[in-house]
């Protein structure tokens, strides 16, 4: 099985002629992925390879019956594509949008909630399901159908850290980005929680980084919850206090934020906790035994 896209997933694109959205299409498509339909104000009535182009998210589902999106909009813009999918219906929204002002995130989550909907991102590479749907813009070919599920913060990470497991022969069930902003739409809990009841998952890779206390709550509720054995890595182990690494959300405070005390944190919980990327696929293979 997998979590959130499957073969059953019918694809929209909001922004897909743009120079991103356009590019990322093409590679989803083929990657086999159903895109069904585009969304981009003004372009209704065109197409992209193949794929009808509308003006509104309302439009798109009443003619393709999509039940997923994809989002490549500008970050002044992006936040009211997100109320557009959720107002649509759709079951999986993936936020690829870097830089959405923190406010406007503020309004999404607190919308969010009133809706039966996941929302992966913002700032993230996405969701994919190996040779069952690619609503991403990870690189497909490193990626091998198996039972390890990916949720990390780090797109860069999830990249070394998969192909590393498909060169052992290990394969992923699904690989999800949840983000690395200060605010996103869904947490390592939630989808680490998806994994746990998804029999085909046999064990989950959690990649966490420096800042916030994230890492610490999963591994709280893995410790409280799980059966499936959890396999992490932190990144920021060398990462100076106080200075932002990368993500917005990435940066040491002190304390618990440290990828040290993180690490620890998950250690006490009983999760395999890597001190570096490449030793995630030796952990993750004693794991399954």
């Amino acid at each position: 099985m997998a979590i959130l896209v499957d073969e059953g997933t019918r694809l929209l694109v909001q922004g897909i002629t743009g120079r991103e959205g356009a590019f990322h299409t093409g590679r989803m498509l083929e990657s086999g992925t159903n895109v069904v339909a585009g969304v981009t104000p003004g372009k209704g009535g065109q197409d992209y390879e193949g794929v009808p182009v509308f003006n509104t998210v309302e439009q798109a589902v009443g003619e393709t019956r999509a039940n997923a999106s994809v989002i490549f909009v500008p970050p002044p813009f992006a936040a009211d594509a997100i109320f557009e999918s959720l107002d649509g219906g759709m079951s999986t929204v993936c936020c690829i949008t870097e830089g959405i002002p923190v406010h406007d995130m503020m309004r999404v989550t607190d919308y969010l909630q009133t809706k039966d909907a996941t929302l992966i991102g913002p700032n993230c590479p996405g969701v994919l399901s190996p040779e069952k749907a690619n609503v991403s813009i990870m690189p497909r070919d490193i990626f091998t159908p198996g039972n390890v599920g990916v949720v990390s913060r780090s797109g860069t990470l999830t990249y070394q850290i998969v192909n590393e497991l498909t060169q052992r022969g290990i394969g992923q069930s699904t690989a999800v980005g949840i983000g690395g902003d200060p605010i996103i739409g869904t947490n390592f809990i939630e989808i680490l929680a998806k994994f746990e009841a998804d029999p085909e998952t046999d064990c989950v890779v959690m990649i966490g980084e420096i800042g916030g206390n994230a890492e610490q709550l999963a591994a709280e509720y893995v410790q409280r919850e799980m059966s499936t054995p959890v396999v992490a890595y932190i990144a920021g182990f060398t990462a100076p206090e106080g200075k932002t690494m990368g993500h917005a959300g990435a940066i040491v405070s002190g304390g618990e934020s440290t990828a040290e005390a993180k690490s620890e944190a998950l250690r006490r919980a009983g999760i395999r906790a890597a001190t570096n990327p490449s030793e995630v696929a030796d952990l993750v293979a004693e794991a399954l035994g």
